[in-house]
């Protein structure tokens, strides 16, 4: 089995150690939404959501959902949505899944804070592709897309990701 651990600027998979970013305010307990704290702990990939357009030949043991440009993700708590995929046109905030960049061609969904889900607590933790400068995230675990998509290959349902 394959897991993946994540370090300060570094995913480790398999042998591999992958430059990476994190959080704005680093790894800690994540207390609540918007606190730019990547989470520590043990997480399922849940699905992975990708660009058709932008990601040609790909291929995983994890459930993939293409993303459409109605797609998005609740980071409201006050909707019965929070924390979930969600399509626009939306009533509450929810961050836009298809995007101008490509910080978003291969988004990791983990499963944090979902089962159940608590208000407030934190939502789309993701592992993504990284900006250029690998500029710290929100929250995610951001990585470089070759990376993301050759790691893509080798896990699956059991792969666990410890933070």
């Amino acid at each position: 089995m394959h897991n993946i651990i994540i370090k300060k600027q570094f995913l480790i998979f398999n042998n591999y150690k992958i430059k990476s970013a994190v959080g704005k305010r680093g790894i800690k307990l994540k207390k609540k939404e918007g606190d730019f704290i990547t989470p520590k702990g043990s997480f399922k990939i849940l699905k992975i959501l990708y660009r058709r357009d932008r990601i040609k030949n790909f291929s995983t043991k994890i459930k993939k959902i293409p993303l459409k440009k109605n797609m998005g993700w609740c980071n409201d708590p006050r909707s019965k949505r929070y924390n979930k995929l969600i399509s626009f046109p939306f009533n509450y905030s929810a961050e836009k899944l298809y995007k101008k960049n490509n910080t978003y061609d291969i988004i990791l969904v983990l499963n944090y804070n979902m089962n159940p889900v608590r208000k407030n607590k934190g939502s789309a933790i993701f592992i993504h592709v990284a900006k250029r400068d690998y500029s710290k995230t929100e929250g995610c675990i951001a990585i470089s897309k070759k990376d993301l998509k050759n790691i893509s290959k080798k896990i699956s349902k059991k792969t666990i990701v410890k933070i």
